[in-house]
């Protein structure tokens, strides 16, 4: 399949570039690289970030789609999507694709997330115009072959029967699950296996007809790139299947959620015949636009962000319950969650689970300490800045908040609004998050009684 419009004839080069629109959104003085974007016709955004001193390129393609966009029958879809583009366009076979970044020592790969989908790749910067007409030709261009329908589907249960294998990772899913039930953001990203079993060719072609298109998308590429040349070879690749000329776009709606949080108080066992109880006792949280976000990051960072935090040195170092044990936020377009994980023996899950509600009933009504949040202020701010070391990890930067946000902050910014959240917004974001009445998640072998007391850690 391609992006093709039988109305309207694709512009050329020349008078793509006549009609797009180019902005400087940072101009490389108040942050790490000057960050511009370009708007084509048929609504394509292109943003880069250039960084003349370094060789390596990120290249990555931003689709506004995700699980949440899904039916109940078309479950999985997403992420089904994701595996076919790989297999094979009409200029290239899944072997050309992966074997021609392979032979210059890059990376391709991709995710599918709630609200989104990623396809990137990391090149030497010679080597960009290779990347871009690579993933160009496979979001553009994919064939979705039924056979390959067919052949990725045992791929995909396989990729399912892993993760439930995997119960520190499913515990997750299933907190989703307790907290908006059978709603699109309560379902696994990969679908379940009776969903995949029925998903066919005609479905998820339809599908990528309908949410690939360039109203959908934002081209990101950050590294040692030209915006100008970037913007140009993009314009050629989507030229050359009909993308920028189509007229049968789905506007981009909205999206409604915050209805799906179900009652509070809510418990979920999975049991398994594990060596650790997994647990996941969390609240609804922010949204992504919530301007209390910022507080939120200090505060679960100075609750289970690192060594020092509360409930690593009360669960694990004072009384040695757990080995993993964090907090954790997830921010949606209008919704999010809260979280506190710990995976423990058990025997023991109890008193974990006794120990994280008090923590976080306590610091509901009392806050932390001008300490814990300095300490706190000053981990989120480092860690920020270190997860920008490389190209990869900025492609995913601007890329992300054009989609999300539709604007680009500056790391100065950044950390500008970390440093500006006070003990009291802190305080009073734990008020209003922490104080609800949590739900609970857990997978492992428990018994009988120990199942009946669960109940107490929501009361």
């Amino acid at each position: 399949m391609t992006f093709r419009s039988s109305t309207t004839t694709a512009r050329t080069s020349s008078e793509v570039r006549a009609v797009a629109r180019t902005q400087t959104l940072l101009d490389g003085q108040n942050g790490i690289g000057t960050v511009r974007r370009t708007t084509l016709p048929g609504g394509l955004r292109v943003v880069t970030e250039s960084l003349p001193s370094v060789r390596s390129a990120t290249f990555g393609i931003w689709v506004q789609v995700g699980s949440r966009d899904e039916t109940p029958t078309l479950n999985g879809a997403t992420h089904y999507l994701e595996h076919l583009l790989f297999k094979g366009t009409a200029k290239r076979s899944a072997l050309d694709i992966s074997s021609a970044i392979d032979a210059v020592g890059g990376e391709m790969n991709a995710f599918t997330a709630k609200e989104y989908t990623c396809y990137y790749a990391r090149v030497l910067d010679t080597d960009l115009p290779l990347a871009i007409d690579v993933v160009c030709d496979m979001l553009t261009g994919s064939l979705i072959e039924a056979e390959d329908v067919d052949a990725e589907r045992g791929v995909i249960l396989e990729e399912i029967a892993m993760t439930e294998d995997d119960p520190g990772d499913c515990v997750h899913d299933l907190f989703s699950k307790t907290m908006f039930g059978d709603t699109p953001l309560g379902r696994p990203v990969l679908g379940t296996v009776d969903t995949v079993n029925a998903l066919d060719r005609a479905r998820i072609a339809r599908f990528y007809k309908k949410h690939y298109d360039p109203t959908h998308l934002v081209v990101a590429a950050a590294g040692n790139v030209d915006h100008d040349t970037v913007v140009r070879q993009v314009s050629r690749a989507f030229e050359k299947a009909g993308a920028l000329s189509r007229t049968d776009a789905v506007p981009v709606t909205p999206r409604e959620g915050r209805r799906d949080l179900r009652t509070a108080g809510r418990v979920d066992l999975l049991d398994r015949k594990t060596e650790q109880a997994h647990v996941v006792l969390g609240m609804p949280g922010l949204s992504r636009t919530d301007e209390r976000r910022w507080a939120l990051g200090v505060l679960s960072t100075a609750l289970g962000g690192g060594m020092s935090s509360r409930l690593f040195q009360e669960v694990r170092e004072k009384r040695g319950l757990a080995y993993s044990v964090y907090s954790y936020t997830s921010g949606f377009a209008d919704c999010g969650l809260f979280g506190v994980y710990a995976g423990c023996r058990p025997s023991q899950v109890h008193d974990v689970l006794k120990i994280c509600r008090d923590g976080l009933d306590q610091i509901a009504s009392e806050g932390l300490s001008d300490e814990e949040i300095g300490r706190a202020v000053g981990q989120l701010s480092g860690s920020t800045v270190l997860g920008l070391e490389d190209t990869g990890a900025l492609m995913n930067r601007i890329g992300k908040s054009e989609l999300c946000w539709g604007t680009q902050m500056s790391v100065d910014d950044m950390l500008a609004r970390i440093a500006a959240v006070t003990p009291d917004d802190v305080r009073a974001v734990a008020r209003d998050v922490l104080g609800q009445r949590p739900s609970l998640s857990v997978i492992g072998p428990l018994k009988d009684k120990q199942a009946d007391r669960l109940d107490e850690a929501v009361s």
